[in-house]
């Protein structure tokens, strides 16, 4: 059978110590790693694509040249990824009268990269499936009637800052009388897609 050795308080006082070490180890080497800065790439370029549920209509810009555009240098993110497809969704409802349309950004520093990315949604959207006729309606936004303005984020916080004071704000609320004060409400139906 299986016998079990006692493990002395020297053993125990030993094996709680590495543990200590490596942890503040990785705790060290992982915040200095998480600091990450914004820059401004020359040229990025950029495409957006709209849609509801409730109707079949899809709407595509072309590809668009963004100057002075934010990056992550981190993982090479677009900053204000947000800011660009709420540039859209405005669009789309003023000038179109098209409100509650979920808007996404396409991006990269590359444009054949895009071209790519971009006829292959295109594809996704304009060839009908096996046995099935074509049920989306796609339009086209031309660069004349919609232009992707550069965002600047030189004085927003950076994300991971923007993290931290939330969760601080929501632990405040638990604990005092007042409710923590909410960030400005935001349309819940843009979304983003990150870069490849």
């Amino acid at each position: 059978m299986f016998q079990i050795f006692p493990l002395t308080l020297h053993a125990i006082m030993k094996q709680n110590l590495l543990f200590l070490l490596v942890a503040s180890c990785l705790a060290t080497f992982t915040t200095g790693t998480m600091s990450a800065k914004k820059t401004v790439a020359p040229k990025m370029y950029m495409f957006g694509m709209a849609a509801s549920f409730n109707d079949s209509i899809v709407h595509f810009t072309d590809i668009q040249e963004v100057d002075s555009a934010w990056i992550d240098s981190k993982n090479s993110f677009l900053l204000g990824r947000d800011s660009y497809s709420y540039q859209l969704r405005a669009h789309l409802s003023d000038a179109l009268q098209m409100p509650h349309r979920t808007c996404i950004v396409v991006y990269n520093a590359k444009r054949d990269k895009l071209e790519k990315k971009y006829q292959k949604m295109l594809r996704l959207y304009t060839t009908p499936k096996k046995k099935e006729s074509q049920h989306f309606d796609v339009r086209m936004l031309e660069r004349g009637t919609f232009h992707f303005e550069a965002v600047d984020m030189s004085d927003a916080p950076d994300e991971e800052e923007a993290v931290v004071v939330n969760t601080k704000k929501a632990k405040k609320g638990k604990k005092g009388a007042e409710p923590a004060e909410q960030p400005a409400a935001t349309a819940p139906a843009a979304a983003t897609t990150t870069n490849e």
